[in-house]
């Protein structure tokens, strides 16, 4: 089974787009910071970053929901390194994600099982990494280490 995405961008000004997703939610506005634009939004590696963050935190969530888990709060956060590539052009080399749950590691159960299988069930991130390496790091709220 398949299913299309379709998102359309309007040039406003400048290096403004206006982004239509389509579902009848306003339009977001995507912007690149001075000297080319203004800062008026976030821009297109912030747009990936967050398409990113946000499919493995919802995969996350999704795998806790399996195992009658409460997610809670996650908070994810999301870097990406730019670098250039051999031909001098700019390029997202690495993407780092570190999501943080709500409650100590001990309080989940099946806590290993469901770390190790969330991520194949993002999509986006699952497809981004075929070009751009994505490590993904779990802490919980004492801050310690799940994964990763």
């Amino acid at each position: 089974m398949s299913s299309t995405a379709t998102v359309t961008l309007t040039r406003r000004s400048g290096y403004q787009f206006e982004i239509d997703f389509g579902l009848g939610t306003p339009a977001l506005l995507s912007d690149e910071p001075p000297p080319l634009g203004q800062s008026q939004g976030p821009t297109p590696n912030h747009l990936l970053l967050a398409a990113v963050a946000n499919c493995l935190s919802a995969s996350l969530t999704f795998a806790l929901s399996k195992f009658k888990q409460d997610p809670g709060t996650l908070r994810a956060t999301a870097r990406a390194t730019v670098g250039r590539n051999e031909a001098n052009r700019l390029r997202i080399q690495r993407i780092e994600v570190d999501i943080e749950l709500e409650r100590p590691g001990a309080a989940y159960e099946h806590l290993e099982r469901i770390l190790s299988q969330f991520e194949e069930f993002c999509t986006v991130s699952m497809s981004v990494r075929q070009g751009i390496p994505i490590d993904v790091r779990v802490r919980d709220a004492d801050g310690q280490a799940l994964k990763g």
